[in-house]
């Protein structure tokens, strides 16, 4: 089991550490600064943090140490000149259900946000980004590619380097950026452990993406996601994926919480089963963590929903199934049962070896060393807690 957690938070990257006392938190780095997402390289030890300065804009910053001195990493994520993608700005609309419109645009390509990374073997190193870019590298991050397979897949209208757009997009957006752009982000990587070319992606908004050629071709992985609020619930794109993650020792389980639901598939995502239990609050949220070994255990976060991002009732508790959705547990031993509005974004819910922890909007920290059954609090005081990684 792992002794180390890592946190990125709004002001600063945090490592909680277990001792005889428990687990004890402290400041790694980056204080004053937003860090999207901090993980361990398992294949080199090597940390990675994603910032999201507000007035230096996006980098990748890196530690050899353990976290004791940071750096920025020697190459950092930049769009190719030229590209360009298909995004939408939106404006009222009193017309509208929704309230709003959008104007759609032909839009040149400026990094946005840097929101995930994941690791394979080989030195490959991946980053996700807003406006939608996969980044890879292939020497332990010296050098990074914008994947132009999936840039320019048609479902986000083909090779717009040209010129303005012929072709309508599948992608649509998030709000996530830092600036606030409405654009397309990938936020989750899973690769395959047992074939490192095979990799799910999910975006947001436009579904879950494969590739099994280790980036060269790709295709949707949305069968059996309904889009509940649109006049299509059965189309192939426009899935508002929250976030997605697979059973490392199983492969071919794989957990996504999603804007409609929680789906779960046990063949490799290549159809769905939404697994939600709405009558026991277990619907809406954000992120999900699948155990390593066992692709039937899962853990959710469940909020209100979409407009009311909080623990439900003023109570925060957590989720979670042993038997691939069919039940679910909801376990609030140690969690505030009152007064309680956290929220938990998609990577503040992580799982190792029987021990899982998340962090809140609100700058809580909790900690289970017994698969969730009962919790302790590491700590109340922090700043928005935005990514937290066992290491």
């Amino acid at each position: 089991m792992s002794s180390r957690i890592l946190i990125g938070t709004r002001k600063g990257t945090f490592i909680a550490e277990k001792t005889s006392r428990g687990w004890c938190p402290r400041l790694s780095g980056h204080a004053g600064s937003g860090v999207n997402f901090v993980a361990a390289d398992p294949h080199t030890g090597r940390l990675w943090a994603l910032l999201g300065h507000g007035h230096w804009g996006a980098k990748l910053s890196i530690s050899d140490d353990a976290g004791a001195t940071w750096s920025d990493a020697g190459a950092q994520i930049k769009y190719p000149e030229g590209a360009r993608f298909i995004g939408q700005d939106m404006y009222e609309d009193a017309s509208s259900s929704f309230g709003v419109g959008w104007k759609i645009r032909t839009k040149p390509a400026t990094l946005a946000k840097l929101w995930v990374i994941a690791f394979g073997p080989e030195g490959r190193v991946f980053v996700g980004t807003i406006p939608g870019g996969l980044f890879e590298s292939r020497d332990g991050g010296a050098s990074f590619a914008l994947n132009l397979r999936l840039w320019n897949h048609p479902s986000r209208g083909g090779d717009l380097s040209q010129g303005d757009a012929a072709a309508e997009t599948k992608w649509f957006g998030t709000p996530a950026s830092e600036g606030g752009d409405f654009a397309p982000g990938i936020h989750s990587i899973e690769i395959d452990p047992r074939q490192p070319d095979r990799m799910l992606i999910g975006v947001s908004t436009a579904g879950v993406i494969e590739t099994t050629d280790g980036g060269k071709t790709w295709r949707s992985r949305n069968k059996g996601m309904t889009l509940d609020h649109t006049p299509e619930p059965d189309a192939e794109w426009g899935h508002d994926v929250h976030a997605i993650e697979l059973c490392k020792g199983a492969p071919e389980h794989v957990w996504q919480q999603n804007h409609t639901g929680i789906y779960y598939s046990r063949d490799g995502a290549a159809t769905w089963t939404r697994v939600s239990k709405p009558e026991n609050g277990v619907r809406f949220g954000f992120p999900v963590t699948t155990d390593a070994e066992d692709g039937r255990v899962a853990w959710v976060l469940p909020a209100e929903g979409d407009n009311k991002r909080m623990a439900i009732g003023g109570g925060l508790f957590v989720a979670r199934t042993d038997d691939g959705g069919q039940s679910w547990r909801t376990l609030r031993a140690g969690l505030p049962q009152e007064l309680a509005y956290d929220v938990v974004y998609r990577h503040a819910l992580h799982n190792d070896a029987g021990s899982v922890a998340f962090g809140s909007t609100t700058g809580n920290l909790y900690v289970s060393d017994d698969r969730g059954e009962q919790w302790a609090t590491v700590a109340n005081n922090l700043p928005p807690i935005y990514s937290v990684r066992f290491a």
